[in-house]
């Protein structure tokens, strides 16, 4: 791929697997032997884990130290939180080759790494092998792998079924956690009732439910809205000491915005004994944050200190996040420096909020900088990090810092994930490469991370804003065959650039395409077909479209009211346009904005005389809505058509005299 100027786009492809054969033979002469504890050490200190098993096969190699049980934990554990399933699985068998045991706890790493990964049913399959490395079923094993079919990539409930049978069928006995994973998986697969009868059932068996019983439960029923069936439980099970339950049910009332009612239950947490925690806090400020209630998070941000419960890295996060949708970009900066002062130790969330503020608003130099503290730092960047950067970079069509950012990402060993290629295609649509899009693309597949509706969308996108819209309508075409299916934002973009190159009849057997395969259609994408007939001249299509939408059930918004008002004062319908925009105005339901009011103006100067909008004009300014550049433009305009060039003149003369 090339820039253009002759500039490389030096996109790295990502580092291939870890390397994890460990020969037969010695590489070099054997070196003086090396003491479990220098070995040990030595793993345990290297932060990377490629680095680490380097070190590890290097060891072995050279003959100098024989791995001992310790040595392959620590090596395994470090491959396991790094999700490297292939080279943890080839070392338990290097162990099952060289006779070392493995412990309970270290197999039950080894499923935990399955589960990281979301690869439930290899763990599974891995736990039939169990006894060929010498170790036999516990619950506690049983209970990792039933956990592991329960990941967030893999929802294998009828597994989990199938597994604690078998688990009860070898004369072991549930425990507690045992019984939370069942209830977790009914929570996950819809069947709360069933939960509930297993919390009796649990208490029947002598085993009894604690706090993650009940907030599990608690907690899924408030996540599908039955916050007041919830609360039902809490009160049957007697189980209103518990904190986290009372968590549960904050984030189900914040969810359904019963603000008030959340204090209220904080307060009745306080009457009871049970003193709300960070987690309490931080739930509420999280969604006044998410509300743009900036204000009152830091009210509540206030009242916790006052409490006495310490703010956490989530709060601030959380207060960060909120003034940066609010574009406060100063202040959420400010939050930041108070979170590092009070000896809150920023988290690789925090950094990447941060990064993603900074990016929103422009400041990519500030947020490089920062990432490049974190690279010198404790906290590494992830692969969220870097996404956020290239991102940032692609929102601005700048290719080379997109390019650069990519290449620290595979230098330090991160995996481009889907979010980070989508904004390379982005970029390089941006800067007209198109081939080299489509390229990357078909790279996405062959370096396992498949392309998702969004990046097609972003091609799709791409490709229409730079006038290749036959290409684009091949690359819907061309979707399933990489396992994705368009959605109503695909189609939005297509018609959106059909419009653009005047392709009116492709456009319009597009949308009847749609409606005969009964695909919803949105606000979008009736804003799209009638912006694209008013800027044609098209503007009596425009009324038959909103009639059409109105029909169909979908809801105007701001963009829609433009474009009436728009289509009403070309068409000299300007008293139906002014009755329009006051009854949507009275009804409160949006404001419609200045490019509503200005369309309106030209309509009234143009068909209805200078006086009328003069008056309209003043209306306006009653109302607190104020003109803009163009909005004056608009008036100027019309001043100098109806009372030709002296009329205008006399008038900012007046204007001018009066001071």
């Amino acid at each position: 791929m090339y820039l253009k100027d002759g500039c490389s786009l030096l996109l790295k492809l990502r580092k291939p697997s870890i390397p994890f054969v460990l020969t037969t033979r010695p590489l070099s002469p054997p070196l003086s032997p090396l003491s479990e504890s220098h070995v040990a050490h030595a793993l345990c200190r290297e932060p990377d884990a490629t680095h680490a098993l380097q070190h590890f096969q290097h060891v072995a190699n050279t003959l100098a130290f024989k791995h001992t049980p310790l040595t392959y934990r620590i090596m395994i554990h470090k491959l396991a939180k790094n999700a490297e399933t292939d080279a943890v699985h080839y070392l338990l068998h290097q162990m099952k080759i060289e006779g070392v045991p493995c412990s309970e706890d270290l197999f039950i790493c080894v499923l935990n790494s399955y589960k990281k990964a979301g690869l439930g049913e290899r763990a599974l399959k891995m736990f039939y092998r169990v006894k060929e490395f010498g170790c036999k079923p516990t619950v506690r094993i049983y209970n990792h792998l039933l956990d592991a079919l329960l990941g967030e990539t893999e929802n294998k409930l009828r597994m989990v079924g199938a597994v604690y049978e078998n688990m009860k069928g070898e004369g072991l006995e549930p425990n507690v956690f045992t019984y939370n994973v069942l209830l977790k998986a009914l929570c996950l697969n819809g069947k709360v009732d069933g939960a509930c009868k297993l919390l009796v059932e649990m208490s029947k068996r002598g085993c009894v439910p604690d706090e993650v019983s009940y907030t599990t439960v608690v907690s899924a029923m408030c996540r599908v809205g039955s916050v007041e069936e919830a609360r039902e439980v809490v009160e049957r099970f007697g189980i209103e000491g518990v904190v986290s339950v009372y968590n549960a049910l904050i984030c189900g009332l914040c969810k359904e915005g019963r603000i008030g009612e959340v204090f209220g239950l904080m307060n009745e947490m306080v009457g009871k004994g049970v003193d709300p925690n960070v987690v309490s806090y931080s739930s509420v400020i999280s969604w006044l944050a998410d509300v743009g209630e900036v204000e009152l998070g830091l009210a509540v941000l206030g009242l916790m200190v006052r409490r006495g419960c310490r703010p956490n890295v989530h709060t601030f996060s959380s207060l960060m996040k909120g003034h940066f949708l609010g574009g406060r970009v100063g202040e959420a900066v400010g939050l930041w420096r108070v979170m590092v002062r009070e000896g809150v130790r920023p988290n690789v969330v925090a950094y990447n909020t941060l990064l993603y503020g900074l990016c929103c608003h422009g400041n990519v130099a500030e947020a490089v900088a920062v990432c490049g503290r974190m690279e010198e730092g404790s906290c590494r960047p992830n692969v969220t990090t870097y996404s956020i950067l290239v991102h940032g970079f692609a929102k601005v069509g700048d290719l080379q810092g997109a390019s650069e950012v990519w290449n620290r990402m595979v230098n330090c060993g991160c995996r481009p994930n889907v979010v980070a290629y989508t904004s390379v295609v982005d970029v390089l649509c941006r800067n007209s490469m198109f081939d080299q899009a489509c390229r990357l693309i078909d790279n996405m597949v062959a370096d396992g991370c498949p392309p998702s509706v969004v990046t097609f969308n972003t091609f799709i996108k791409g490709l229409c804003r730079g006038g290749r819209v036959r290409w684009a309508m091949r690359v819907v075409d061309q979707m399933q065959k990489y396992g994705c299916l368009p959605d109503i934002r695909t189609y939005n973009e297509l018609l959106d650039g059909l419009f653009s190159v005047n392709e009116f009849r492709e456009a319009c057997e597009l949308i009847r395409e749609l409606e005969e395969r009964k695909v919803e259609l949105n606000s979008v994408t009736y804003n799209t077909v009638m912006c694209g007939f008013s800027s044609h001249g098209m503007q009596e299509w425009v009324l038959q479209v909103l009639g059409r939408m109105l029909v169909n059930g979908v809801k105007p918004d701001a963009i829609t009211v433009n474009i009436v008002i728009y289509a009403h004062s070309r068409l000299g319908k300007v008293r139906t346009a002014i009755q329009l925009l006051d009854k949507i105005t009275a009804g409160k339901e949006f404001c419609p904005d200045i490019i509503a009011h200005t369309s309106l103006l030209w309509g009234i100067c143009n068909w209805l005389g200078i006086e009328e909008a003069i008056v309209y004009l003043n209306k306006m300014l009653n109302n607190g809505i104020f003109p803009n550049i163009a909005t004056w433009d608009v008036l100027v305009r019309g001043f100098f058509n109806n009372l030709g060039h002296m009329g205008p003149i006399r008038i900012l003369d007046d204007i001018l005299g009066n001071g």
